[in-house]
């Protein structure tokens, strides 16, 4: 599941008329970089959640077969204001996901091997895994600590950072209420019980959610 259904505040006026997913870097649309990875890896079938501007985006990608892929669409709303957030996001399209599915923020780029984690055993008692990359500046406390073992949680080790990119059970979401819910609360309530795992990835990662990060991700694929 790819999240596209944000308006992207940090790039108005930008995303004002064009959606962040199709917004170009390295002279394609930020998701079609993430199309084509899990074409690569072997996957086979997509779901995006839509909302602001969500008809322009249906509209470019099609049902896929560009990439390869097929695509199915999880409609939220015409607005962003309809925007369920990450957790009600997929809450709303679960009829649609399988029992494992890979959840990647539409607005970050990273060379995270997507076929591995999507291969990924999940170790027991574990609904998730994450892939956690060094503290950027602008999240300079990160989210989440790991243990030696794999496991998140414990606060006597330093934070990492969310990549926004991660495999997750489905039973993790099967009881959540519909409605808006953001996704932290949940992660935080599973890894208290124990149920979070996840690794740390040294490779590329960028989270183009700013003007300059747009600009240093041009850089970066010019």
């Amino acid at each position: 599941m790819i999240l596209a259904a944000g308006r992207g505040e940090r790039l108005r006026p930008l995303t004002d008329h064009t959606p962040k997913p199709l917004i170009e870097v390295g002279g394609k649309p930020l998701i079609a970089h993430h199309l084509e990875r899990l074409a690569a890896a072997g996957i086979e079938r997509v779901v995006i959640n839509l909302a602001h501007l969500g008809k322009q985006i249906r509209s470019h990608l099609g049902d896929g077969e560009h990439w390869g892929l097929t695509i199915e669409y999880s409609v939220e709303g015409d607005r962003a204001e309809d925007a369920l957030e990450t957790a009600g996001g997929i809450r709303q399209a679960l009829e649609r996901l399988g029992p494992r599915f890979l959840l990647i923020n539409g607005d970050v780029l990273s060379d995270i091997d997507y076929a591995g984690l999507a291969t990924r055993q999940l170790d027991a008692d574990c609904l998730f895994h994450l892939a956690l990359v060094d503290n950027p500046s602008h999240n300079p406390h990160g989210d989440f600590t790991l243990d030696e073992t794999g496991r998140l949680g414990g606060e006597s080790r330093p934070r990492l950072t969310y990549s926004g990119i991660g495999l997750f059970d489905s039973t993790l979401f099967t009881a959540l209420p519909t409605g808006k819910r953001p996704l932290g609360p949940v992660l935080r309530a599973a890894i208290a019980k124990g149920q979070g795992c996840g690794h740390h990835h040294r490779g590329e990662w960028l989270d183009v959610g700013t003007p300059e990060r747009l600009a240093e991700a041009d850089r970066r694929l010019g």
